[in-house]
């Protein structure tokens, strides 16, 4: 059965989203020309039914990997199974993987919801707003299970990428990875991978975590003919995703690095109690920019 299709527009832009497929955003456009903004998602790539097909998908209660089969609650430990076939690892958390309801729709505004049992009880919010080329995403959770969990958050959008792309995104250390992808060690950026300028995106992989970002990032697009402004809060770290010889990446805005759960001092998780919350945004601001 094909998923129900939720349609925003402004004077600029025109957003699509899958409610029902993880609450994700299909795909996001300039009206006038058709430019995707975030990877284009065909027929086929929405048939799959998989959110990672499509242009973003929300990060929620955890962002990227965890290791050792889940982590230590103040009261005991939570097991967690893999739920990816690509992937050894618990990954993204849950709320990708389940139907969002629409809670309200106006002309310029949409609010999902997501009443999750798994891992844990939470409720999952997200307010998607459009005006102006500027696409705003809230990503709020509130815990409902009785026993106190950590959560973290994020949003995982896919953008198209060029042999003329650009990314600005200023960050003091990055977390080096081992060959299960997993953060071994914080290190300066290499000089291929420090963003403080607008700089071209490396030829060889990059799947890490960022640390000390002032929320802010510039995606220059001079082949495609656009920019993208992007702000936001609530999120200290980024991950980048570079894979090696496909058209597009990721830059992850995440409120904790990966497997955060096992790291000293679990940095960027937040520890909530039944009926506490927490939340991260993020905006994108479409600007025309001059082709080459």
């Amino acid at each position: 059965m094909k998923p129900t299709l939720l349609e925003l527009k402004d004077q600029f832009t025109h957003l699509t989203l899958a409610p029902e497929l993880g609450g994700s955003i299909v795909n996001w456009t300039v009206r006038n020309t058709g430019q995707p903004l975030l990877r284009h998602s065909d027929a086929q790539a929405l048939n799959t039914g998989l959110p990672n097909k499509l242009g973003c998908f929300p990060l929620v209660p955890w962002s990227n990997r965890i290791s050792d089969g889940g982590f230590d609650r103040p009261d005991g430990w939570l097991a967690l199974e893999p739920n990816s076939l690509t992937d050894p690892y618990p990954i993204h958390g849950s709320a990708w993987q389940q139907p969002w309801q629409v809670m309200s729709q106006t002309h310029d505004e949409v609010l999902l919801q997501l009443d999750s049992t798994t891992p844990f009880a939470y409720r999952a919010r997200q307010r998607f707003h459009l005006s102006a080329g500027k696409l705003s995403i809230e990503l709020h959770v509130t815990h409902l299970a009785e026993r106190a969990a950590w959560h973290g958050l994020g949003l995982h959008p896919y953008l198209p990428r060029t042999a003329g792309t650009q990314l600005q995104a200023k960050a003091g250390q990055v977390w080096l990875c081992d060959a299960s992808k997993l953060p071994t060690r914080l290190s300066s950026p290499p000089a291929d991978w420090d963003f403080q300028q607008l700089e071209s995106l490396p030829d060889t992989l990059v799947d890490n975590s960022f640390s000390e970002w002032d929320g802010h990032c510039l995606i220059r697009q001079p082949d495609l003919g656009y920019e993208l402004e992007c702000r936001a809060s609530g999120s200290d770290y980024y991950l980048l995703y570079c894979p090696v010889g496909l058209a597009f990446f990721c830059i992850e805005p995440v409120s904790h690095p990966v497997n955060a759960h096992h790291l000293p001092g679990r940095p960027g998780l937040v520890l909530l109690e039944h009926g506490q919350s927490t939340k991260l945004t993020f905006s994108l601001q479409y600007r025309a920019y001059p082709n080459n």
